[in-house]
């Protein structure tokens, strides 16, 4: 693992962030990887995977050589088993009265992350995984996955799920994931548009980095800044959705990338983005 003090690395050169290791974050070009990393535990998330997540997420936000992030799960089994109610402490526990919980503390319930993400679904996703992928912009899954909140089996409503889903998928489709608490299998994932492609297992890694690979065609900040429009605006009237999505527009226009672009344009070359 790399010392805490380690600088970001330059662009071309991989990286492995110091977060611990039952998450870890790696990053080779402008690609970071963020890996759930207990296969032995179907990478259920216990305490100390939660804290390492964060971590994870939070480097992923402060690397500006990072520009698109791949979440997946270590292992041929799982891409993550959801909460581990077997041990190792709570992934829920967090500071708080019973009352005052904490909100937006991960990327599962909320955290505001403009850079483009890649779920790539290796395998069984339940629970904390499921909720994950439904927050990333683009969902990949092996043949092999399988998808459940089961929790109200269990006596627990599903939360973030219940308010994402809904927003993604159609009611009676977000509806039969989330109160029947059953299993469903990539093919009807997809069906319902809860996942974008389906790949052979084998190469599911390979089609995510290469999606990756072509978000990063786009200038960084203005893909930030057209992800950021594309979700505040979902609840704005349309006349502020419309000013603010303009105001975005003068701010990304000022910056180094947008001359570049345009330059790159006139001199009928690829740009060379720095992101800035």
């Amino acid at each position: 693992m790399a010392d805490k003090d380690q600088e970001p690395s330059d662009a071309g050169t991989d990286r492995v962030g110091p977060v611990g290791e039952a998450a870890t974050y790696e990053r080779d070009g402008h690609v970071a990887t963020i890996t759930y990393n207990r296969p032995e535990a179907l990478n259920a998330v216990n305490r100390d995977l939660r804290r390492d997540l964060n971590a994870a997420w939070k480097m992923f936000m402060a690397d500006e050589e990072a520009w698109v992030a791949i979440l997946t799960g270590a292992g041929d089994r799982a891409f993550c088993a959801g909460a581990d109610l077997g041990g190792g402490g709570s992934a829920g526990d967090f500071p708080g009265t019973f009352w005052e919980k904490p909100t937006v503390n991960s990327f599962e319930s909320g955290l505001e992350v403009f850079k483009p993400t890649i779920a790539a679904v290796n395998g069984h996703c339940i629970g904390y995984g499921l909720t994950a992928v439904v927050a990333c912009d683009f969902v990949l899954a092996s043949e092999r996955a399988t998808f459940a909140w089961p929790e109200v089996t269990l006596g627990i409503p599903t939360i973030v799920g219940a308010i994402r889903l809904p927003r993604r998928v159609a009611w009676a489709d977000a509806m039969e994931l989330l109160l029947t608490g059953e299993t469903i299998d990539a093919g009807r994932a997809a069906a319902m548009g809860l996942v974008w492609r389906i790949s052979d297992h084998d190469r599911l890694m390979d089609d995510a980095r290469s999606l990756a690979d072509r978000l990063c065609n786009a200038a960084p900040l203005a893909a930030r800044a057209t992800k950021e429009v594309a979700v505040r605006t979902r609840t704005m009237p349309w006349t502020e959705a419309v000013r603010f999505g303009e105001t975005m527009r003068m701010v990304a226009a000022a910056t180094d990338d947008a001359t570049e672009g345009l330059q790159a344009r006139a001199d009928r070359r690829p740009p060379e983005w720095q992101g800035r």
